[in-house]
């Protein structure tokens, strides 16, 4: 027990990396690939954020009632909370424009409150940007929204399971699995109004980041602040296009970007990945293999190679200025489709978008420590039966 005190003293990434362990291969093919749930036009999670919803309009609402309707009824044990804001805009014209935050959080059940544990928070903005008129942002970032609720429903379950046999094994303070938890961060107000710069965007990232950054936990607590309580901020942004390459932008946490593209490489060979020309559903066995695609191409980054830092301004920017560590996964060079009209549903690559759904989970899993508790005899025929 003593040795686990020490750990929980260790900074937050450092403490991370340390307890993060790795899923069987078994785990990873039990993993099920949303399939109808991302059909473009009746898809019960992708399609319905396939609308505008630029922040304050009636589709914004509409989105954001989505996305509390499928906690609420699928995942009920996520803990909902909103976190609301007004800005003025340069279009505005002097008027407050509302934002609205949804942060949903599991925490082991016997945790008492926040400032006990730490969390790996994933996170994608769901507004969409006012012109061109009607742009959809299917890219950015409707799809990314869809893959961490897919990856949340995914982990539920099993997290479930593991806390269960915690709890009768008997878990008490003195074990560190008490302080990890997960949060889904859908922001609002990611996109400028007018012109890109640090006063017009990510409203509601600056919000959030303000706030937490200056509500308190309760004295003697491990985390003094909720924006301390971040051990990784995971951050998706422009993903749904055919054939992304993600770099590993910032050092300190190319660790973790590392066992990312680990799992990639994993699911890749198992045949898991629809966007591989591998894959049995467009491969016949007896063709020679083709090459493989890579989405995160970095994973053996020397230090000495060049590293993008923070030049690409995203959501993550209030929190790394306070401190956070950020696993930025937005491609470069952008999609074609970027702040373009044809950002839309026909647009999206659906195989390219259920792999990252499947990415994500697996990294939460791994993050969470999960093995052992993945794979319900259900979700494994549901891989089974979308591969």
């Amino acid at each position: 027990m003593q040795f686990l005190r020490r750990l929980l003293l260790l900074p937050p990434l450092l403490r991370s990396a340390f307890a993060y362990s790795t899923l069987s291969d078994a785990s990873l093919k039990s993993i099920p690939h949303p399939g109808a749930d991302f059909d473009i036009n009746k898809g019960a999670i992708l399609s319905p954020i396939l609308r505008t919803r630029v922040p304050g309009t009636p589709g914004s609402t509409a989105v954001l009632q989505h996305f509390h309707d499928f906690f609420s009824n699928h995942l009920p044990s996520w803990d909902l909370s909103f976190q609301n804001s007004t800005w003025e805009t340069p279009v505005s014209k002097g008027a407050k424009v509302p934002f609205v935050n949804l942060i949903a959080t599991r925490d082991p059940p016997w945790v008492k409150h926040g400032g006990e544990v730490g969390r790996l928070a994933l996170v994608a903005h769901y507004d969409s940007k006012l012109t061109p008129e009607g742009f959809i942002g299917a890219i950015d970032s409707a799809a990314p929204c869809a893959m961490l609720l897919h990856a949340a429903r995914s982990i539920d379950s099993a997290l479930t399971a593991k806390w269960d046999s915690m709890a009768a094994s008997g878990a008490s303070s003195d074990d560190l699995d008490e302080h990890s938890g997960i949060q889904i961060l859908l922001l609002d107000g990611e996109e400028a109004f007018a012109y890109w710069n640090h006063d017009d965007s990510v409203y509601g990232s600056r919000a959030l980041a303000e706030e937490w950054e200056n509500t308190a936990y309760v004295a003697g607590s491990t985390y003094k602040s909720p924006i301390t309580s971040i051990d990784l901020f995971v951050l998706l942004d422009l993903l749904g296009a055919d054939g992304p390459a993600v770099p590993s932008y910032f050092k300190t946490t190319h660790w973790a970007y590392q066992r990312m593209a680990d799992l990639e490489q994993r699911l890749r060979k198992a045949g898991m990945m629809k966007s591989s020309p591998n894959h049995v559903s467009k491969r016949s066995p007896d063709l020679p293999r083709k090459d493989e695609p890579t989405f995160l191409p970095e994973g053996e980054k020397k230090d000495t190679d060049p590293w993008l830092g923070g030049r690409i301004d995203d959501d993550h920017r209030p929190f790394q200025q306070r401190g956070v560590e950020i696993l930025h996964l937005i491609p470069n060079p952008f999609p074609d489709a970027w702040h373009e009209i044809t950002d839309d549903g026909e647009h999206l690559d659906i195989d390219t978008t259920e792999d990252w759904a499947v990415l994500t989970a697996a990294f939460a899993g791994e993050w969470m420590e999960l093995e052992g508790f993945m794979g319900g005899q259900k979700d494994a025929k549901h891989a089974r039966d979308e591969l």
